[in-house]
């Protein structure tokens, strides 16, 4: 395993960033936290359940001694993405500044878990192209519109079917299955713990490393 990444200056599009080939690479930081990095990307309908799930998960991953970040709308909207609307192209800029927040995360080693409702399959692709395959991990939060609603203590369905807010995903905006998610989880039918148990057994034995 090598500490430095021995790589010849990095082109792209006709940029150069020299700083690549200084960095200590990847493998080595992955060795060090004992883990191997990964983007877990929780997509779904608002109230599906994404953010009670990753905060679930982080607490759950820490207690056994991985390293995570969480990022979702308020951590990310309300600093980075703070100028984005929710309208088409808005929608996009928001996945692919996530994304590449997330790629330099796993550089670092780091396994972030995003909660995102990324509703459209362009959309996820966006993020799973700048991410790359192999570390991008889809779980696909999947309850009924009704139980989002009941959900929903914020009365955002609400304003949405009262045309007090344009684009809502769900209601006046699409939302389109995932077409190949790693997990689906049914969150209406099954509670906190259990979806949770399916993620772990999900994301063990990909995140893993020394034996932890």
């Amino acid at each position: 395993m090598h500490l430095f990444i021995n790589t010849s200056v990095g082109v792209e599009q006709g940029k150069v960033y020299p700083l690549f080939e200084k960095l200590v690479s990847r493998d080595f930081k992955e060795q060090k936290l004992g883990q191997q990095a990964r983007v877990i990307w929780f997509t779904g309908l608002p109230c599906s359940g994404k953010t009670t799930l990753a905060l679930a998960l982080e607490k759950e991953l820490f207690s056994r001694g991985y390293l995570c970040q969480v990022l979702d709308g308020d951590n990310v909207r309300c600093g980075i993405n703070n100028n984005l609307g929710f309208s088409n192209e808005d929608r996009l800029e928001n996945i692919r500044r996530i994304a590449e927040i997330s790629k330099l995360f796993l550089s670092a080693g780091v396994i972030t878990i995003n909660a995102f409702v990324s509703p459209t399959n362009e959309i996820r692709d966006l993020a799973r192209g700048i991410i790359g395959e192999n570390d991008f991990i889809e779980i696909f939060l999947n309850p009924t519109l009704d139980s989002c609603e009941q959900r929903d203590v914020k009365g955002m369905y609400k304003k949405a079917r009262a045309g007090q807010i344009v684009d809502f995903t769900g209601i006046n905006a699409p939302f389109e299955i995932p077409e190949h998610p790693n997990l689906e989880i049914h969150t209406d039918t099954e509670n906190i713990q259990t979806s949770l148990q399916q993620i772990l057994d999900n994301i063990l034995p990909i995140i893993s490393l020394n034996n932890k």
